[in-house]
């Protein structure tokens, strides 16, 4: 069902991050057990060669994704050598999905911390070459308090994961 006033499916929010992957039904394993995604839709070609589009859930958010086609120009950030996009999902444990996603072959990027903003966050790149951000937040800290900790976090440069 489809709101006549935003033209949006049932569903969906205003933005809707879409991927191309290498792999779709490994990706959505990986998410399924990483970030508890559900998938909500899956749709092959014709030939049923690749997954053309395929849909999960997490949380109360869909994310699309599709087979990385090198001929119809979608290429996943295997090929493209990275990605400039990281999707930020807010979570209960980052510690807790962050060791899962590391123990399913992510790669650490930015291990868990308390940040300057209020939130406890980390970063890492999945097998797939997509950037994810987990974070929950914890406190709401004051625009001084903000800028204090901007300015100490900036002071060098992040430690490596």
């Amino acid at each position: 069902m489809s709101d006549a006033r935003n033209g949006r499916p049932e569903g969906f929010h205003s933005v809707t991050p879409h991927m191309v992957v290498k792999d779709v039904p490994a990706a959505i394993a990986f998410y399924e057990k990483v970030f508890g995604a559900k998938e909500a839709l899956r749709m092959p070609t014709p030939d049923g060669s690749v997954i053309m589009h395929a849909e999960i859930e997490i949380g109360d958010s869909r994310i699309m994704m599709g087979e990385e086609m090198p001929d119809w120009g979608a290429l996943s950030p295997l090929s493209l050598g990275g990605t400039p996009l990281s999707l930020h999902l807010y979570v209960a444990d980052v510690d807790a999905i962050y060791a899962a996603a590391l123990a399913e072959g992510a790669t650490g990027k930015m291990p868990p911390a308390d940040m300057f903003w209020g939130d406890r966050y980390a970063q890492v790149v999945d097998p797939f070459g997509h950037s994810w951000a987990f974070a929950k937040h914890l406190r709401d800290p004051s625009p001084e308090e903000i800028e204090e900790g901007m300015k100490a976090a900036m002071a060098g440069p992040p430690e490596p994961a």
